[in-house]
């Protein structure tokens, strides 16, 4: 809090502040004082906050620092949003110093977004007012044109960045000034070539004149264009004014003046139906709808109590309605009966006039509406160069007009035919022409070479010819000109026509500007007793908003311990029922359950992986007390196969010798187990 003092009180003393307290001044101000320096800090940010909180209730006062802290788009550190309300409308510096400090820490920032919250935050209007078709077409084009802003202040920023920088603008000129000094010297040069042509000042001042002609005929035929374009228009006005003549006169055929009357009359008698009747009642409706929004917006705010008394009330006027309407029936005059059978009838008929004149407005609406996709259509029909759809009459002098023009297009195309072969013809004689022409030409050069004035006939031409261009611009000039002055005179007489055409509607339309000025200051107090209504209904819904936030984390904590402990449970039963079917089979005198016990089961699989542990080491034990033995004899019998091995190799290589086979028969046949003991295998 003393950091935050400190920064607040060093940004208060710069300008455009110039405020000069001390920790302790600072410190000791009032509630208003405070609620006086966040004004003028959001003035210098916002021009429009500036005000005098004297001047104010302390209920205006907060609903213009929430609305405006909620476009600079504030959030409080706790987001405790009634706390907050709370402490900005009683000026409690818990609330206000951060406050402060987020100001002074962005000023810069909330300027610019201070300055696009005029033109970006959205005017809030209420449903009712949405049914009307005037008020949505303005709200949609008010959004077209908050998208357009958007764009460009896009396109503005860009532009700012991208900006050039003095450093390129100072090379730029540098570059200039020598692309400047190029130039002259180059005019020099070219002005030395041609002051050494005797004929060069006149065709100077030709090249000048004829220059200076060019720009005046780019500019007139840029004014022949606009003049283009302002016919155009009104080309496109008049037909639209034509075919609106044409459309009456087609309603007025077979019309006499009667029925012309009774028709008035009776568009007289909707007319003043829907002014005096209809729109009175809908005006009253939604005064009395706005007077009960201000009496509810007045009254302080209701506890439960308030609500009780409220509703008991309603309970008391509801059962004495009832008891008069039971008085009534019982009572059962007979005039009261006659003239409630004429009150049904009236009110069915004015039931009757009120939706024939909801469908008379949606008639005229839809009428409107196709009246403009017509002028639409037309006017891309026309841009497209289709010409007016035809119809009737018109379309069969269309086709006569069609078959008459092509005869005459058979016509000339047969007279295209001998025009070009007399084409053909002229073309070979001009041909021949030019080429006797060109002899003629050379043969003149050499005759001016030998006199010593070569080039004289091609400048006395081309002096010629800019005169003879000059004088054909100045007819042309003069045409237009006239042209001009007719087009204007024209202009004018259709201008004061259509100014007297429109006289009538002006002075319709005068009483209807005058109303609408009044009814948009009739909604300009509407919207602000909904914006006090709203400021108050946003604070208690987020009020609300946050009690029901708070409830539904208590309702998920719940709901989460509650499948915890339910799966706790589901686990010890499932326990529980194990260990009863275990005690059952055990203590059965049924040897078949006493086999489905888990002991009696785990007791024979310890019995048997025991005994298989058993044998096990029995064997372990054998093996290890015939292991030098076994290892000897393994030994002999590696040793008796090498033996033999080794004599199957000498056999193989005494057969491959030829020495045949070798057999003692001194020990074959004879064995006596006393004298002779074999020391050799005989094969």
């Amino acid at each position: 809090m003393s950091e935050q003092m400190k920064f607040i009180v060093a940004e208060l003393a710069k300008p455009p502040f110039n405020k000069h307290y001390n920790l302790i001044s600072f410190d000791s101000l009032e509630s208003v004082q405070v609620l006086q320096i966040v004004t003028d800090v959001l003035g210098e940010i916002d021009p429009k906050q500036k005000a005098d909180i004297r001047d104010e209730t302390a209920e205006q006062s907060a609903i213009r620092l929430l609305n405006i802290l909620r476009i600079l788009k504030y959030k409080p550190k706790d987001n405790d949003m009634s706390n907050f309300r709370q402490g900005l409308v009683t000026g409690d510096k818990s609330v206000i110093y951060p406050i402060l400090t987020w100001l002074l820490v962005k000023k810069d920032e909330l300027k610019k977004r201070a300055y696009l919250a005029k033109f970006l935050v959205k005017i809030e209007v209420p449903p009712d007012f949405m049914q009307e078709d005037d008020i949505v077409a303005l709200y949609s084009q008010y959004e077209d044109h908050m998208e357009q802003f958007k764009d460009l202040h896009k396109r503005s920023e860009e532009l700012k960045k991208n900006g050039l920088s003095t450093g390129d603008i100072k090379k730029d000129i540098a570059s200039m000034e020598e692309e400047k000094e190029h130039l002259l010297k180059r005019v020099e040069r070219l002005k030395k070539k041609v002051e050494s042509n005797p004929s060069a000042t006149p065709m100077l001042n030709v090249a000048r004149n004829l220059r200076m002609e060019r720009d005046r005929e780019q500019k007139l035929a840029n004014q022949k264009q606009e003049q283009k374009n302002l016919i155009m228009h009104s080309d496109q006005r008049l037909s639209r004014l034509q075919n609106q003549l044409k459309d009456l006169r087609q309603a007025a055929v077979g019309a006499t003046p009667e029925g012309l009357l009774q028709r008035l009359e009776e568009e007289t008698k909707t007319n003043q139906y829907i002014v005096q009747d209809q729109l009175p009642k809908q005006v009253d409706g939604r005064k009395k709808v706005v007077q009960d929004l201000q009496q509810v917006v007045s009254e302080p705010a209701m506890g439960q109590r308030d609500l009780d008394e409220i509703q008991d009330k309603i309970r008391q006027t509801n059962s004495e309605i009832n008891e008069l309407i039971e008085k009534r029936m019982r009572s059962n005059d007979p005039i009261d009966d006659k003239l409630s059978l004429f009150r049904q009838q009236a009110a069915i008929i004015a039931r009757k006039k009120e939706v024939a004149a909801e469908n008379l407005r949606e008639a005229r609406e839809e009428m409107v509406k196709a009246e403009l996709e017509l002028e639409e259509k037309q006017t891309v029909l026309k841009e497209s160069d289709g010409g007016e759809v035809l119809k009737g009459d018109e379309f069969k002098r269309y086709v006569n007009k069609l078959r008459s023009k092509s005869t005459v297009y058979k016509k000339k195309r047969q007279e295209l035919h001998e025009v070009r072969a007399e084409l053909g013809v002229l073309s070979r004689t001009q041909e021949i022409l030019k080429q006797r022409d060109d002899h003629l030409n050379h043969h003149l050069a050499m005759v001016e070479s030998q006199k010593g004035v070569t080039g004289y006939r091609d400048t006395q031409e081309e002096l010629e010819m800019v005169s003879t261009k000059k004088s054909e611009l100045d007819e042309v000039k003069g045409r237009t000109l006239d042209e001009m002055a007719d087009m204007v005179r024209k202009l004018n007489m259709k201008i004061q026509e259509k100014k007297s055409s429109l006289a009538p509607i002006i002075k319709e339309l005068r009483p209807m500007r005058q109303k609408s000025q009044e009814l948009s200051a009739i909604h300009e107090e509407k919207k602000a007793a909904y914006d006090t209504l709203s400021a108050g209904l946003e604070s208690n819904r987020s009020k609300l908003e946050q009690e029901v936030r708070g409830l539904r984390e208590e309702v998920m904590a719940e709901e989460s311990r509650y499948h915890y402990m339910h799966s706790m449970k589901n686990i010890l039963e499932l326990q529980q029922k194990r260990i009863v079917d275990e005690m059952k089979a055990y203590v059965s005198s049924d040897p078949q359950e006493k086999k489905k016990a888990f002991r009696e089961i785990y007791t024979k699989k310890i019995q048997e992986q025991e005994n298989l542990g058993k044998g096990l080491r029995e064997k372990q034990k054998m093996v290890r007390e015939n292991h030098t033995s076994n290892m000897v004899q393994m030994k002999m019998w590696k040793d008796i196969e090498r033996l033999m091995e080794c004599k199957q190799k000498c056999v193989k290589r005494q057969q491959a010798d030829g020495g045949g086979g070798y057999h003692d028969d001194r020990y074959a046949g004879r064995q006596d187990d006393d004298d002779i003991t074999g020391d050799r295998l005989i094969l």
